[in-house]
């Protein structure tokens, strides 16, 4: 069986896999790592973890979230390539809907099946299932799939304290990253909003620059709160303060 035959034995659309993933999976081997890290819950206070997420749904609504489910380096192509290689398909069905794991088993079958014949048909059966896996996790959480990316990309500050949170056992650094962000941001929304608030009656464009500092501080106030009541990840839907208009 040559690449060719292989390449049309799987049969996982990928819509959007790009030129720079084609180089990717030319280029680029993935070496197997440790075991997901455990959370050590009993290291954890309720206060540092109410801290930890009120922070970080205020990050989160500064900007798009920078997801690494789908780069080499994270979690779900981790679990991947410990499945192949322990043969083991409940290491992936976790990061997926119920509803999609006859077609991940189905994927995983062939994909042990092909990897046997040789090292390129290893290396290109296993990227195929990495494409599977992370476009079918993407559309669990109702995002869209974008290839995948390669390792080391900067995901900034949050995303890397929350991953050592996870390897340690202890969310305290991360709590106090994130409250760090909250006054930054929220403090400085507020601030904004006090120095604007005694402006005249008459002053039209004064009251307008009120308003609009006073709609970006309440909705950050909104955003934080909902973060703590609803859920998170991919399955919120579009929350009050997101529709709402002043």
């Amino acid at each position: 069986m040559n690449l060719e035959q292989i390449s049309n034995y799987f049969v996982y659309p990928s819509k959007a896999r790009s030129n720079q993933d084609r180089a990717l999976m030319r280029t680029k081997s993935v070496t197997t790592t440790g075991e997901l890290p455990i959370m050590k819950f009993n290291q954890i206070t309720v206060k540092a973890s109410v801290l930890a997420t009120l922070s970080a749904a205020l990050l989160l609504a500064a900007a798009p979230a920078s997801a690494h489910c789908d780069g080499v380096d994270g979690p779900v192509i981790k679990a991947a390539q410990q499945a192949l290689d322990t043969g083991n398909v409940n290491r992936v069905l976790i990061w997926v809907q119920a509803s999609d794991q006859a077609q991940i088993k189905e994927a995983f079958r062939k994909t042990l099946d092909v990897r046997q014949l040789n090292p390129a048909a290893k290396k290109l059966a296993d990227y195929s299932f990495f494409e599977t896996l992370v476009r079918v996790h993407r559309a669990g959480e109702g995002a869209p799939y974008t290839g995948i990316q390669p390792a080391g990309r900067d995901l900034g500050p949050a995303v890397v304290a929350g991953d050592k949170a996870l390897e340690t056992g202890s969310v305290e650094p991360l709590a106090n990253l994130l409250t760090k962000a909250v006054h930054k941001s929220v403090g400085g929304q507020f601030k904004d909003v006090i120095a604007k608030k005694n402006f005249k009656v008459d002053d039209v464009a004064a009251g307008q620059e009120y308003v609009k500092a006073y709609v970006g501080y309440i909705h950050s106030v909104e955003r934080i709160y909902e973060a703590t009541e609803g859920p998170a990840h991919g399955d919120a839907k579009e929350s009050p303060a997101a529709a709402h208009q002043h």
